[in-house]
């Protein structure tokens, strides 16, 4: 059992406004993969992220050079954004630690109360089964159902 508590909307909102640097752990050259498509949206000009994709079967990504893990990087990610299957958060979470990361975020779909246990207790913020592409663009009025900005506002219903 784990003491961690989901962030509530405003404490996600501030971790993503103190996050100057993302490490995209699972990132994908593949445009058809939920970590490409994040990973173009933190990339758009509505985001100023230093971005760090994290895969070791990869050199670059979306002309982004690419790292084969999180102690490879030039510098301190302040969030780490994972696209990885549960049962490999726990070591995510453990590099995390180890690199003196302020955020484990998990990404939607994905949830490891151990890998919360172990980021929490080392004083990480942890954010589980969350989108970072999605909370991001709800903060910054730009979601959609579609994922972008419309600039249509209508509270009517459609008939």
């Amino acid at each position: 059992m784990t003491s961690w508590v989901e962030p509530t909307a405003i404490e996600r909102k501030r971790l993503l406004d103190q996050s100057q640097s993302i490490a995209i752990i699972g990132a994908s050259a593949n445009p058809a993969r939920a970590s490409n498509f994040v990973l173009t949206y933190l990339r758009s000009s509505v985001c100023d992220f230093m971005l760090y994709p994290i895969n070791p079967g990869e050199t670059e990504i979306q002309g982004l050079k690419c790292y084969p893990s999180l102690d490879s990087l030039p510098g301190v990610p302040d969030l780490v954004d994972v696209f990885r299957k549960p049962q490999d958060c726990p070591q995510v979470a453990r590099d995390a630690v180890a690199v003196g990361a302020k955020v484990l975020w998990l990404q939607l779909g994905v949830w490891s109360d151990e890998a919360a246990n172990i980021a929490h207790q080392a004083g990480l913020d942890v954010v589980m089964n969350r989108c970072t592409k999605i909370e991001h663009a709800r903060f910054a009025g730009g979601l959609h159902l579609a994922g972008f900005d419309t600039g249509v506002i209508n509270s009517t219903r459609s008939r």
